[in-house]
């Protein structure tokens, strides 16, 4: 059986790479030549996705290695610009391995669609009216798609609120959808379009937006695994980590950088897999700030042994039906490299990747501190922008970070006196 963990990956060329992700995920050529290529998505395609279109701009894609999730093996492919994101991943997954990985569950691809009716003389009354023609609006709702419907998924719900906002009373219509394969956008659209005509003539009052959430907490995904205390760097790490996770969910201005963390690996994935990352960071921070408080999506614990429990939950509203995913020749490539066969297994190995990548970043901030494994990853970059090229790139890189002096100056100083010493 393929297993992900594989040992110096990061020191494989990357045609080489690319070798053990096709055979580990039997990728056929034209998937290897579409990951690849700089062009992987042509002009025309583009032309098709957004409007106005000029070109496309290619972002670096990699895999992280070693994840398990629910006992399945996993190669995940990441599309980031920001060094050292998927390298920690899998430096975290690693230390999960020992303790079986990645425990995953969720409640459903379950979307909520809104219904705003305004200027109505008793919203509360006509709320119980809604509710009264409940199995008549949903089923006005499921003859919009009836292929959904077919294969389980459709409007299974409805709920109704009246809300107190600056405009006065408002009733909010709330249908409750399974998307089943599908993020549901268009979906739940155009069923809040159809049942709109029919709010507004049993509420008598003016239905205005019709339009998905993306607060959606009836598609929430955990996960959780158990991080080994001697990996990690012992006790005194794994109590600087619960102590730096105790700052983040105390105090909004360090927890800001601690979920843009876990979204650093949550929305890697997402992107690299076609999904709508705008509605993916959407959902996450408001999910993080429900209570009234904005606090860590993340917890993290002691077990009886002293290894480090993280858990985390969040909404992820992910697609393999429609959307980017379905178009975007490379997205489609990542989507076969991951091997994942429905929306809710993508969900729960990107909220497995968001638990990865917290820690990663915790521990480092624990340990050595954010910036040494980071720069160094950072001084190629700075390195390369200077006008580094081959093997220079390395060797510049290597000397900055010697140096402890990772700047663009001194990359074209170190650039000018290794050319010379060639």
């Amino acid at each position: 059986m393929a297993t992900s963990e594989i040992p110096n990956f990061y020191k494989f060329a990357p045609k080489d790479r690319i070798k053990i992700v096709k055979t580990f995920s039997n990728l056929e050529e034209k998937d290897v030549e579409h990951v690849i290529s700089a062009a992987g998505l042509s002009i025309e395609a583009a032309d098709h996705m957004i409007e106005n279109v000029i070109g496309t701009i290619p972002v670096p894609l990699g895999i992280a290695t070693n994840f398990l999730v629910n006992s399945k093996d996993y190669l995940v492919p990441m599309a980031i610009e920001e060094p050292s994101v998927v390298a920690a991943a899998s430096n975290a997954a690693k230390m999960a391995r020992k303790h079986g990985g990645f425990r995953t569950s969720n409640t459903g691809p379950v979307m909520i669609g809104q219904i705003q009716t305004v200027r109505v003389l008793d919203p509360h009354r006509a709320r119980l009216d809604i509710l009264s023609r409940k199995d008549e609006l949903l089923k006005k709702a499921n003859e919009q798609d009836p292929k959904l419907v077919s294969v389980g998924g459709g409007a299974k719900d409805l709920e109704v609120k009246v809300i107190d906002t600056a405009r006065g009373q408002m009733v909010i219509t709330e249908l409750i959808v399974d998307c089943r394969d599908a993020m549901g956008a268009n979906a739940v659209n155009t069923m809040a379009e159809a049942i709109a005509p029919m709010i507004e003539s049993i509420s008598h009052g003016k239905v205005l937006l019709r339009i998905i959430s993306n607060l959606a907490t009836h598609r929430l995904v955990r996960s959780a695994a158990t991080f080994d205390r001697e990996a990690l760097g012992g006790e005194e790490v794994v109590d600087g980590i619960l102590d730096a996770y105790a700052f983040a969910d105390s105090d909004p201005y360090r927890c800001a950088t601690h979920n843009k963390g876990i979204m650093n690996g949550i929305i890697a994935v997402a992107l690299a897999t076609g999904q709508d990352t705008r509605a993916l960071e959407a959902g996450a921070h408001s999910y993080a700030a429900r209570s009234g408080r904005y606090r860590s999506l993340t917890t993290y614990e002691k077990d009886t042994d002293g290894n480090l429990v993280g858990t985390i939950e969040l909404p992820v509203a992910v697609g393999l039906i429609g959307g980017a995913s379905a178009v975007h020749p490379v997205a489609k490539s990542c989507v076969r490299i991951l091997g994942v066969k429905s929306a809710i297994e993508l969900a729960e190995v990107i909220a497995s990747v968001g638990l990865a990548q917290n820690l990663a970043a915790l521990r480092a901030l624990a340990s050595e501190g954010i910036q040494r494994g980071h720069m160094k990853l950072h001084a190629r970059n700075v390195a390369a922008s200077a006008g580094a090229t081959g093997e220079l790139v390395e060797k510049v890189a290597q000397h900055m970070v010697s140096e402890r002096k990772i700047r663009f100056d001194r990359a074209q100083e170190l650039i000018g006196e290794l050319s010379t010493a060639e």
